[in-house]
């Protein structure tokens, strides 16, 4: 199950005692940045000791774009229109944003109900980067090499569209954080075979 925001500077405050977010979008609905792939695993870590119904991850990247399509196969997800009058519905970029975050799920959201799939910050993903599908796993499963780039996935509030398109990706070092980088959680049950 994908969460329905990005994960929010409350949450993140509420599980690890701080919150390092700052300047570009502060308070408890807004989602949290400045926290680099090694961050949000130390998150997760956290979050997976403190609930013992549910695993908490990052999505693989396969997963991701599944998620935000929501079952559509357009340039974006609300559809082909890059026009202001129709991406500002559901998207923070560039042209609505004032050079800040906003609050989660505040814009339209996708077919299934996801918020800010595109815009407002950019989203980690569980995958190594890879610069084509070859040998990506086919059951949707997270591709892993280590000590390799991270995917980062969605655009953000400093994007132009082209970044908040549904199949745009791009790369980033595990230990680097940056103003419009955050991320989303999957939450599943938890079962004995994942003991």
């Amino acid at each position: 199950e994908f969460m329905t925001t990005e994960v929010t500077q409350g949450m993140w405050e509420e599980i690890m005692g701080n919150n390092p977010a700052h300047d570009y979008g502060v308070g408890d609905d807004y989602p949290v940045y400045y926290v680099s792939w090694n961050d949000c695993q130390d998150f997760t870590d956290r979050l997976n000791g403190i609930d013992p119904n549910h695993t908490y991850r990052l999505p693989s990247e396969a997963e991701w774009e599944y998620a935000c399509r929501g079952g559509n196969t357009t340039r974006y997800y609300w559809g082909d229109s890059s026009s202001e009058s129709v991406i500002g519905r559901y998207c923070r970029y560039i042209e609505n944003s004032d050079s800040t975050s906003h609050s989660v799920g505040t814009k339209d959201p996708n077919d299934w109900g996801l918020y800010d799939m595109s815009g407002n910050v950019w989203e980690w993903c569980e995958d190594s980067y890879w610069s084509d599908y070859g040998d990506c796993p086919i059951d949707g499963s997270a591709y892993k090499e280590s000590d390799s780039d991270r995917v980062r996935r969605g655009g953000s509030w400093y994007s132009v569209t082209y970044y908040c398109r549904s199949a745009n990706r791009h790369s980033f070092s595990p230990g680097n954080s940056g103003n419009s980088l955050g991320f989303r959680l999957v939450r599943m049950i938890r079962t004995p075979e994942m003991e």
